[in-house]
């Protein structure tokens, strides 16, 4: 019997988000390019949600704010979201200082352990 679907993990694929990396300095000319380029993975079938990569995006600064902000603007406005991926703290800050918030992708090899977590019991310590 056939379904018409392929077997087997070729469906993970279909799973995993796509990426746009935004490389930067980012200027205020490039945000239509950007732009266009994530409503053109937003269209591909079965595309929410695009990740998009911010490691390389340079210093923060309003620039990388309007488009992060045009972007999800864009995306909403598709049909989809965005997350971010790799921003740095003061990328961050920034976009909580202004306001925007972004659901942000983490990548498990890059976690710190919990705060507060004592990793070993030294024998005599009291049980808490």
């Amino acid at each position: 019997m056939s379904s018409g679907r392929p077997r087997g993990l070729p469906h993970v694929d279909a799973k995993t988000p796509a990426v746009l990396v935004i490389t930067g300095p980012v200027t205020r000319d490039e945000v239509t390019g950007w732009c266009d380029a994530l409503r053109a993975l937003l269209g591909t079938p079965g595309a929410e949600v695009v990740e998009c990569d911010v490691a390389g995006i340079g210093p923060p600064g309003l620039a990388a704010v309007d488009l992060l902000a045009r972007l999800q603007l864009t995306a909403r406005r598709t049909g989809g979201r965005i997350r971010l991926r790799e921003p740095a703290p003061e990328l961050c800050a920034l976009l909580d200082l202004v306001g925007l918030r972004f659901e942000v992708v983490r990548q498990p090899e890059q976690r710190e352990p919990p705060l507060d977590v004592q990793e070993a019991v030294e024998t005599g310590d009291a049980a808490v």
